[in-house]
């Protein structure tokens, strides 16, 4: 087992130096060609930023990942390995998403374009046999069947991933949020000796490291700070939910049944999708289209209050601790629908909590979106 943790501080290393390497010649590269993300008035940042910094994420994942899964299987597999088709499905609708993003920062695609490829990579991996097939017993359901998993998990994908895409609002929020989840699922994938898995979070959560390095604390001025734009936040949001569906898929041959799968899969991703959820049902509320940008996400509620970016990010992040320790603790005791109406209720008495620090400032708990931008 030590060796096997070796491997996979080897594959962060080996991502996180790549990721050093690559990504001040993207910021270069933006420099040359004027690729920036221009401020406007639903966001936060004052200066032109580059936009580029998720073009390093797959390039520097593949990389790790592959050599130290060479090295894993030569040193542990005596058997001849065989790629299995889902994985080649993966990688296809993976490239699907990664290509969409790199198109959308370059030159510009409308949401239906987006979401209609998002849509294609999300099928694929149903037909090459990937999708969710046990409930766990959320709301006293346990097997389904392939016709009602297929679609599921394309739902799926398809909002985790927008719900990773659009809470990426201030420096290092999706990032942090992202290498938070990566966390969690590898520390679940190596619980159930699924080392290779392992190997290629390992490899995603390396490039992070120097991603949020110049995401957070790089100098917008001298040039040296980027964002990762939707290649980044894309292909990020397209693994954490191929990620969720392979942990919580039921397969005798890679992971056995367990009840906790469900819980644990789903508390990595509480925050991003709980408060996708609750834009798209205040927007409805005000009688707002709902695929309309505004400045009601967390993060600028909680900026609303008085807080910088940095305090925001912190909090978020400490918001996504404390719902894995409580999901920790009430797993012992509860069902998965118990904890999620536990989950819920706590969100509802944040924003509760939030709303009324607005108010005493003075600010608008509700921001309607602008009509340009």
């Amino acid at each position: 087992m030590t060796l096997q943790i070796i491997y996979i501080l080897t594959a962060i290393l080996l991502s996180a130096v790549c990721g050093f390497i690559a990504i001040p010649l993207i910021m270069d590269f933006c420099q040359k060609k004027g690729l920036y993300d221009q401020p406007n008035s639903r966001k936060i940042h004052k200066n032109a930023i580059p936009r580029l910094g998720g073009i390093s994420f797959l390039p520097s994942m593949l990389l790790a990942s592959v050599i130290m899964i060479i090295f894993y299987n030569d040193q542990f597999i005596e058997d001849q390995v065989m790629i299995s088709l889902w994985s080649v499905g993966f990688f296809i609708s993976l490239l699907i998403i990664y290509t969409t993003g790199i198109v959308d920062d370059l030159i510009g695609l409308g949401a239906k374009t987006k979401f209609s490829a998002q849509a294609i990579a999300a099928c694929i991996l149903p037909l090459f046999r990937l999708y969710i097939n046990n409930l766990y017993g959320f709301f006293g359901i346990y097997e389904i069947p392939f016709w009602i998993g297929a679609p599921l998990t394309v739902f799926i994908i398809i909002f985790v991933c927008n719900a990773i895409n659009l809470i990426d609002g201030i420096d290092g929020l999706s990032g942090c949020l992202s290498l938070y989840s990566l966390t969690g699922f590898l520390i679940c994938f190596f619980r159930e000796g699924m080392v290779p898995y392992c190997l290629l979070i390992a490899g995603l959560m390396g490039v992070l490291i120097p991603f949020l390095y110049f995401n957070i604390f790089g100098n917008a001025e001298k040039k040296r700070k980027i964002f990762m734009g939707d290649s980044g936040s894309l292909t990020l949001g397209f693994i954490l939910g191929f990620l969720f569906v392979k942990f919580t898929m039921e397969n005798p041959n890679v992971k056995h049944f367990s009840l906790d799968s469900m819980v644990l899969a789903y508390t990595l991703l509480i925050v991003p999708v709980f408060d996708v959820v609750r834009v798209s049902l205040v927007r409805i509320r005000h009688h707002k289209p709902i695929f309309n940008a505004d400045k009601n996400h967390i993060h600028h509620k909680l900026m609303r209050t008085g807080l910088n970016q940095h305090q925001a990010l912190i909090c978020i992040l400490a918001l996504a601790l404390f719902y894995s320790l409580l999901n920790y603790v009430l797993n012992e005791y509860f069902f998965l629908s118990t904890i999620v109406l536990v989950d819920i209720a706590v969100w509802i008495i944040f924003h509760q909590v939030v709303n009324c620090c607005i108010r005493a400032k003075g600010e608008p708990v509700f921001l309607a979106p602008p009509t340009t931008y």
